[in-house]
C-alpha cells in the first residue's frame, strides 16, 4: 500500500472513480468520432461534400482528439453554412423564406431545396433536399455542434488533456501518476471532482449531438428502403 493511502484511506476509492471516470470519457468520444463520421458521409453521399472521416488515434492525448473532432464539427458547420448560402443566391427570396417557415409543409420545403442541389450538383439522390431541409431546420447546428466544440476545447484546455487516452493500459499507479502526480488527498479530490463536471456536461451534449444525427441517417436509410 502506497504512504499516501496509509495517510489518507479514502484514496485507493478516489482512485478507482477517476479510472471509472476516465474510461466513461474515452468511451463518450469513441462514440461522437462515430457519430460524426456517420453525418460526414450522409453529407459527402447525398449533398456533394468531400468531408474526411476521423479516426480516435490511441497513441494521443485527449486534447489532440478533442480538436480532431473539433475540426470535423468545424467542417461540417462550414458545409451546412454553404448549403445555405446556395440555397439563398439560386432562390427567390420569398421562395427561400419558405425553407425556414414553420408553416409550410415539409414536403414543399423538400422539393425546394432537391431542387436547388439539382441545379448546384447536376445530379442528386432523391433524398438531398430531405438532408438539406433537416439539417438546416433543426439546431443541430446553430446550437447543439456549437456547444460540443466549447466543450471539448474546455476539455482539452483542463488538466485531462494531457492524458494519453491509452493510459488505461499501463495500470492503476501509471494512471494515477500520469494523471495526477504526487497529489496529496485534497487534489485528488479536486481532480475526482473536475472529471465528474466535465464528464456530465459533455455526455449530456454528446446525447443531444448523437440524437440529432440520428434523425438525419434514420431519415435517410427510409427513404433508401
Amino acid at each position: 500500500m502506497a504512504l499516501s493511502d496509509l495517510l489518507y484511506p479514502d484514496n485507493p476509492k478516489r482512485r478507482q472513480e477517476l479510472i471509472h471516470l476516465h474510461q466513461e470519457l474515452l468511451d463518450c468520444m469513441s462514440t461522437n468520432f462515430r457519430a460524426t463520421n456517420e453525418l460526414a458521409g450522409v453529407l459527402n453521399e447525398h449533398l456533394g461534400c468531400t468531408i474526411t472521416h476521423i479516426q480516435m488515434r490511441e497513441s494521443s492525448t485527449v486534447k489532440e482528439n478533442c480538436d480532431i473532432i473539433i475540426q470535423a464539427m468545424s467542417e461540417i458547420q462550414h458545409q451546412v453554412q454553404k448549403i445555405d448560402s446556395d440555397m439563398k443566391e439560386k432562390l427567390e427570396p420569398v421562395l427561400y423564406q419558405k425553407l425556414y417557415d414553420i408553416k409550410e409543409p415539409e414536403l414543399e420545403k423538400i422539393a425546394i431545396a432537391h431542387k436547388v442541389f439539382s441545379i448546384v450538383l447536376g445530379e442528386v439522390t432523391s433524398t438531398a433536399g430531405m438532408v438539406a431541409i433537416k439539417l438546416l431546420g433543426s439546431n443541430l447546428i446553430t446550437l447543439t455542434v456549437s456547444k460540443l466544440v466549447s466543450l471539448l476545447a474546455q476539455i482539452g484546455a483542463s488538466v485531462l488533456g494531457g492524458i494519453s487516452i491509452t493510459i488505461l493500459g499501463l495500470g492503476i499507479e501509471m494512471i494515477l501518476h500520469a494523471i495526477l502526480g504526487a497529489m496529496e488527498r485534497n487534489q485528488l479530490l479536486a481532480a475526482v471532482r473536475s472529471y465528474e463536471k466535465h464528464l456530465a456536461e459533455f455526455k449530456a451534449a454528446s446525447e443531444k449531438y448523437q440524437h440529432a444525427i440520428r434523425e438525419v441517417t434514420s431519415l435517410v436509410r427510409q427513404q433508401v428502403q
